[in-house]
C-alpha cells in the first residue's frame, strides 16, 4: 500500500552535503562538462521512439516508492537529463529500463545513508561549492545556479561518502596478492618495449642535414646535435624521449621505431609536429612483472573488487528492510523488467 499521508518528493527533502575529495571534485567537473558534448545528434537514434517521456499528463505520476518517499516521472526525467543530456529522448527502452534500475538504486542508497545518518557539515559542503566552482570553465558555471543539478550532485557523492563508510573495513591481505598474482600471471606480463630518442626539426631541409650528420655517428654524437639542434621538448634530455610499449605513440611512428635495430638511426619522418628523427636506443624483451611490481595494483584491483561485492550485498539488505516498490504502469516508457521481477 502506497502512505498518501506521506507523499512528498524526496528528492526535495533532503538536506546533503560534500566530502571535499579530488576525484569527487573531477568527477562532477566531468558531470558538467559532459553535458554540453552529449547533445550532438546521434545519426543511429534519429528515429523518436514512438512514446514520449515528456507527456504531460503523466510528468505528476508516482513511478517510486522508496519507504515514505515519492518519486515521479518529472524527476526521472530530471535525472536523465544529468546523466544523457537532451539526447534522452532518443534513448530506446532498453537503455531507458537500464538507467531507471540505476535511478531506483541511486534512491535506495539514498535512504540508507540517511537511515544511517551519514551527513558532513556545512562549512565542508560550502568549501566543496567554492572548490567547484573554481574548476567548472566560465562558459559553463551557469549550470551551478541549477538548484536539481546540484542537489543531485551531492546525491551521488553523498553515495560515495556512504560507500566509503561501508568499505572502510575492508581489508587485502599479503597472501591474497600472492594468490591472486599466482593464478593471474599473464595479467602481469608486459609486452616488447623500447627506448627511444628523437631529433624534432623544422623544416625537412633541416632534419636532412642533421640526417647527415648522425646516421652512423655514435650516441654521444647523436645527443650532443639533439642538445643544439632539436626542437622537441626532450631536446634538454639528449633526445631522449623515454620507454613505449606497442599503441602508445601514433602508428605511423611506432611503424618506424619498432622496426630498427638497436643503435639505429631512422629516415625522416614528418608529422604534424614536423621532422623526426628516431634512434633506437634499446630493446627490451617481453617480460613478467615481479611481484613486488604489481603489489600495489594487485591491492588497489582486489579492494575495488571487495567494495563491489559489499555494496551488492549492502543494497540487497536494503531492498529486504525497506519498503519499496516500483509502479511500471505509471511510467512514460516501456519498463523491461530485469532486476525487479
Amino acid at each position: 500500500m502506497i502512505n498518501k499521508a506521506g507523499q512528498k518528493n524526496g528528492l526535495w527533502r533532503r538536506i546533503l552535503i560534500i566530502a571535499p575529495g579530488t576525484i569527487l571534485l573531477l568527477t562532477a567537473i566531468c558531470v558538467f562538462a559532459c553535458r554540453e558534448g552529449e547533445k550532438t545528434k546521434n545519426p543511429a537514434q534519429e528515429d523518436m521512439p514512438a512514446y514520449s517521456l515528456t507527456d504531460p499528463e503523466k510528468q505528476s505520476l508516482f513511478i517510486l516508492q522508496v519507504n515514505d518517499t515519492f518519486f515521479t516521472n518529472s524527476d526521472f526525467i530530471k535525472y536523465l537529463q544529468i546523466r544523457a543530456g537532451e539526447d534522452f529522448k532518443t534513448l530506446a527502452a532498453e537503455s531507458l529500463s537500464r538507467l531507471f534500475d540505476d535511478f531506483v538504486e541511486e534512491k535506495i542508497l539514498l535512504e540508507g545513508a540517511e537511515k544511517d545518518e551519514i551527513s558532513l557539515s556545512d562549512e565542508e559542503k560550502h568549501d566543496y561549492l567554492d572548490r567547484l566552482q573554481r574548476g567548472v570553465p566560465s562558459a559553463e558555471k551557469n549550470v551551478l545556479n541549477d538548484e536539481y543539478e546540484i542537489r543531485s550532485l551531492f546525491d551521488r557523492i553523498l553515495i560515495e561518502k556512504y560507500t566509503a563508510s561501508l568499505a572502510k573495513e575492508i581489508t587485502v591481505t599479503i597472501d591474497e596478492i600472492r594468490s591472486y598474482y599466482a593464478g593471474n600471471k599473464k595479467l602481469f606480463l608486459r609486452s616488447e618495449r623500447v627506448r627511444v630518442s628523437q631529433i624534432l626539426c623544422k623544416t625537412e631541409s633541416d632534419a636532412i642535414r642533421v640526417l647527415k650528420q648522425v646516421r652512423n655517428a655514435e650516441e654521444a654524437v647523436f645527443r650532443q646535435i639533439a642538445l643544439k639542434k632539436s626542437i622537441g621538448a626532450e631536446a634538454s634530455r639528449g633526445g631522449e624521449m623515454g620507454v613505449f610499449e606497442m599503441n602508445q605513440l601514433p602508428f605511423e611512428m611506432e611503424k618506424v621505431i619498432f622496426s630498427l635495430k638497436k643503435g639505429e638511426v631512422s629516415d625522416v619522418l614528418e608529422s604534424m609536429y614536423g621532422f623526426h628523427i628516431f634512434r633506437l636506443d634499446e630493446k627490451l624483451d617481453a617480460e613478467l612483472e615481479s611481484p613486488e611490481e604489481a603489489r600495489e595494483n594487485i591491492r588497489t584491483l582486489l579492494i575495488d573488487q571487495k567494495i563491489e561485492i559489499k555494496m551488492h550485498e549492502h543494497l540487497k539488505k536494503l531492498k529486504e528492510d525497506f519498503a519499496w516498490k516500483i509502479l511500471a504502469e505509471n511510467l512514460s516508457f516501456p519498463y523491461q523488467r530485469i532486476q525487479y521481477e
